[in-house]
C-alpha cells in the first residue's frame, strides 16, 4: 500500500472513532484535504533541498497502534531529567499512559490534548489558539490531520510553574513500523514563568517516524525555557514543527540538543508581535555514521525595539550530514532591533558534510542585524600544544570540542539539564571527561 493510500484509509478510520461535532473536525477536513494537494516535501522545493524524506516515507507505517503496550518506570527512567522533581505527560506509541505520568488542574493545566478538543471547559483556549500558528506546509497539515493526542499545557495569569514539565514520547516496537504525530500546545499567561522538557525516544530498533507539532504563546511578560533532547536510535527519525508567538516583554529561550536518530528536521519559527520581546534559539549538534540533522530557523521581528539570538553548535563525524538553514527577517515598522545569528561547524570526518544558508532580511532602516557561518576542523596547533602537556589525543579532541559547545551550555538554567547535556556529549565523543560543564 503506498503512503498516500495508508494516509487515506487510516483517515477513515480516525473518522470513525472521534467526534465529528467537535470544533476541530473541519480542521482536520481541511487539514488532509491541504496535504493530498501538496504531497510530500520534495528535493526540489527550496526548503528540503539538501534533506530528502524519500527513505523515511518509504516504509509501510501503522498510523494507529492495535494494542495498548505495558511498560513500567525502570524502562524508561533513564530517559527521564529523574533527578528533579517534575510534572510529566508521559506518551507510549502516542497513547497517553495515566501510571507513567503526572497531571495537573491545580492552579494551572498540564494534560492530554484530547481531553480538551471536544471539552467546553476548554472551548475559548481551543478555539482562540489551535491551529492559528502551526501554519500549512504539507507536513503540519499531515499532522493536523491526524493529530488527537499530545500535550495541553495552559499556564494562566502571574503563575509562576515551581517544577518542570516533562513531555515524553516512547515508541516501543510493538509495531513493525509505527508513525505517530504529537499535537502539543502551550499557552503562557502574562507575567507567568514555565520550564518544559520535550524528548521523543524509541525502545527497540523497528522504524518509528514522529511528525510532531507544537504551538507556543507567550503572552505579556511571560518568560518561558524550552528544551527539546533529540538522541534517538539510528532507526528513528523526527521531523518537528515549532511555531512561537510572543508579546510585549515576553522572553521565549528554546535549547535544541540533537544528538541521535536517522534524520532530524527542526522547523523553528519565532514570531515577535508585541515590543521589547527577547527570543533566544540555541542548539548543539553532534551526529556520527550516516545521521541527518537540519535546522531551518526563521525569526520575524514585526515590531520595534527587540532582540533575538541564535546560536548553533555542530560536529560532524563519518558520513554524517548536517543543514542549517536560518533566516531573520525584519519588517519596515521594525526599528531598533538587535538580531544575532551564529552557525558554527566542526567536520571532524573528510566525508562529513554541512549545507549553511544563513540569511538576513530587512526592510528596516535603524537595526543592528549580524550573521555569520564558519565551517571547519579542530586547531591542530591546540591539539598538539594539548598532547605536549601529556593529553592524550582523543581527550584531547574531547575537551576541545566541549569548549567548542560551551558557550550553548551556559545559558540552560537546568542545572540537571546541563549536567545531562554533558554526559550525552561525552558519551557521543567516547571519552570521560570527569567534569561539568
Amino acid at each position: 500500500m503506498s503512503f498516500k493510500d495508508n494516509i487515506l484509509s487510516s483517515f477513515m478510520a480516525l473518522e470513525n472513532e472521534v467526534d465529528t461535532d467537535s470544533y476541530v473536525h473541519s480542521i482536520r477536513n481541511k487539514a488532509l484535504n491541504d496535504f493530498e494537494e501538496k504531497g510530500l516535501p520534495l528535493r526540489k522545493d527550496e526548503a528540503y533541498k539538501y534533506t530528502s524524506l524519500k527513505k523515511v516515507f518509504s516504509q509501510d507505517y501503522t498510523l494507529f497502534p492495535k494494542k495498548e503496550a505495558g511498560i513500567a518506570y525502570p524502562e524508561i527512567k533513564k530517559y527521564l531529567i529523574h533527578q528533579i522533581d517534575a510534572y510529566r505527560i508521559i506518551f507510549i506509541d502516542g497513547i497517553y499512559s495515566s501510571h507513567l505520568s503526572q497531571t495537573t488542574h491545580d492552579k494551572f493545566d498540564a494534560c492530554l490534548m484530547s481531553s480538551t478538543l471536544s471539552n467546553p471547559k476548554y472551548a475559548s483556549v481551543i478555539e482562540n489558539y489551535y491551529n492559528k500558528l502551526a501554519g500549512d506546509d504539507s507536513l503540519t497539515s499531515l499532522n493536523t490531520a491526524f493529530a488527537r493526542e499530545g500535550a495541553y499545557i495552559h499556564i494562566g495569569e502571574n503563575i509562576q510553574v515551581e517544577k518542570p514539565i516533562e513531555i515524553v514520547y516512547f515508541s516501543t516496537g510493538n509495531e513493525s513500523a509505527l508513525m505517530v504525530q504529537p499535537r502539543n500546545l502551550v499557552v503562557v499567561g502574562k507575567n507567568s514563568h514555565v520550564q518544559i522538557i520535550e524528548r521523543h525516544q524509541s525502545l527497540s530498533e523497528n522504524p518509528v517516524l514522529t511528525n510532531a507539532v507544537t504551538e507556543i504563546y507567550a503572552d505579556q511578560r511571560a518568560n518561558l525555557d524550552y528544551y527539546k533532547i533529540q538522541n534517538d536510535v539510528d532507526t528513528a527519525s523526527l521531523i518537528d514543527h515549532t511555531s512561537v508567538e510572543q508579546q510585549s516583554d515576553s522572553e521565549v529561550r528554546l535549547h535544541t540538543f540533537s544528538f541521535g536518530g536517522a534524520l532530524t528536521r527542526n522547523n523553528l519559527n519565532f514570531y515577535q508581535r508585541g515590543e521589547h520581546c527577547n527570543s533566544l534559539l540555541n542548539g548543539v549538534t553532534i551526529i556520527e555514521g550516516k545521521q541527518h540533522v537540519d535546522h531551518s530557523t526563521l525569526v520575524h521581528h514585526t515590531q520595534p525595539n527587540c532582540e533575538s539570538y541564535q546560536q548553533y553548535k555542530q560536529i560532524f563525524d563519518d558520513r554524517s550530514v548536517g543543514v542549517f538553514n536560518g533566516k531573520v527577517l525584519v519588517d519596515k515598522i521594525a526599528q531598533k532591533i538587535n538580531a544575532f545569528q551564529q552557525n558554527n561547524n566542526i567536520l571532524v570526518s573528510d566525508k562529513a558534510t554541512i549545507n549553511a544558508k544563513p540569511q538576513l532580511e530587512i526592510f528596516a532602516d535603524d537595526v543592528r542585524c549580524s550573521h555569520g557561518c564558519t565551517i571547519g576542523q579542530l586547531d591542530e596547533d591546540a591539539l598538539f600544544y594539548m598532547q605536549s602537556r601529556g593529553i592524550g589525543k582523543k581527550e584531547a579532541r574531547a575537551l576541545l570540542m566541549f569548549a567548542f559547545a560551551n558557550s550553548v551550555l551556559e545559558s540552560v538554567k537546568i542545572p540537571e539539564i546541563k549536567s545531562r547535556i554533558t554526559k550525552l556529549i561525552a558519551m557521543k565523543l567516547q571519552v570521560d571527561i570527569g567534569f561539568d560543564l
